[in-house]
């Protein structure tokens, strides 16, 4: 079962009320794991050191590959069954292109997953009971229009960043700096959370999101941003 935003299985071991010790939420994702059919297993930690008798095991298994955050390419991770552990938000960002054969994460904070949970919908694996991936709409949800023009904004800002397979690009991230700074009452009334739901709403990669969303908390601080030249002037019809 694939999830709606992976074209290969997930799931994700979750921290079961009760349970004292996390050797077993890391039984469970690497049980499922090896259940899923596919390659070579690679297990990705924070660093080489690492508590957990199980994943210590899985990790001396003749063929297993064993990476650490630092200098991880997400390319490693095509066309293998994936044991991520405990990563934060940033780190699940980047797994947006990742071809694997399978995803099982490990769940270390809640705060650090719930948007990733939202958009990627996996199998959630608890203690005694596995939860399906929510059921999808047909129906997209209804936001409400952000008014002065944002809407079509975000619109050519995402399709922008679709169009690129590293997301969105400098000069698109300028022209949208500019307008916030050259159109302040455009913004004035849009919320951040508004952005943020807009922007995941038109499927934009959630490195963009943030990047877009962080842009508009950083002008309802009152700063101000260095934009390229040529932009400095720019703002959307």
């Amino acid at each position: 079962m694939s999830s709606d935003a992976y074209q290969f299985p997930v799931a994700i071991s979750r921290l079961t009320e009760g349970e004292t010790s996390r050797e077993p939420q890391n039984m469970r994702a690497i049980k499922w794991l090896l259940d899923q059919s596919g390659r070579s297993v690679v297990v990705v930690t924070p660093q080489k050191r690492f508590d957990g008798d199980s994943l210590k095991r899985l990790v001396a298994q003749p063929g297993v590959l064993h990476l650490t955050w630092r200098g991880l390419s997400t390319g490693s991770l095509s066309g293998c069954r994936v044991l991520y552990a405990w990563p934060d938000r940033q780190h699940l960002n980047e797994l947006w292109d990742v071809d694997a054969d399978a995803l099982a994460v490990i769940e270390w904070n809640e705060r650090e997953t719930a948007e990733w949970i939202d958009d990627a919908n996996p199998i959630q694996l608890l203690r005694g009971q596995t939860v399906a991936p929510s059921p999808v709409s047909d129906e997209p949800e209804a936001l409400d229009s952000l008014p002065n023009g944002v809407d079509g904004i975000l619109e050519y800002i995402a399709g922008m960043a679709a169009g690129y397979s590293s997301g969105l690009k400098w000069n698109e991230e300028d022209k949208l700096k500019a307008d916030m700074m050259n159109r302040p009452d455009r913004w004035a009334p849009i919320t951040v959370e508004q952005v943020r739901a807009k922007c995941r709403a038109l499927g934009m990669r959630p490195n963009d999101v943030d990047s877009v969303t962080g842009f508009l908390q950083r002008r309802k601080d009152g700063r101000r941003f260095n934009v390229q030249s040529s932009y400095r002037t720019f703002h959307f019809n």
